[in-house]
């Protein structure tokens, strides 16, 4: 699902709602978890799962072309832990 797909699914599942207005409403929320993802902040949504921001440090790489040694700077990437209610979701027990 693209954002797009989100907002029509959320606009038509509130029909009291104008289509900008809950475009307004998911454009918010993500700008509000990508600013506390660079403050270095966890976002936590309870049932749904966290973000987080993990550091990978600086390496030693190799170019697959020519094989040669290049450095890799450390860099900060967004990392996702889905919240057991998802999980349990997605991976329902059969027969029991």
């Amino acid at each position: 699902m693209i954002k797009s797909e989100l907002i029509a699914k959320l606009a038509e599942a509130n029909p009291h709602l104008f289509q900008r207005d809950v475009e307004r409403i998911v454009g918010t929320i993500f700008e509000e978890i990508t600013a506390a993802l660079c403050r270095g902040d966890r976002v936590e949504l309870r049932g749904f799962g966290a973000f987080s921001v993990k550091t990978r440090p600086a390496r030693v790489g190799r170019n697959p072309r020519t094989g040669e040694s290049v450095q890799v700077d450390e860099k900060h990437v967004p990392f996702f832990k889905t919240g057991k209610d998802l999980r349990d979701k997605l991976n329902p027990q059969h027969g029991t």
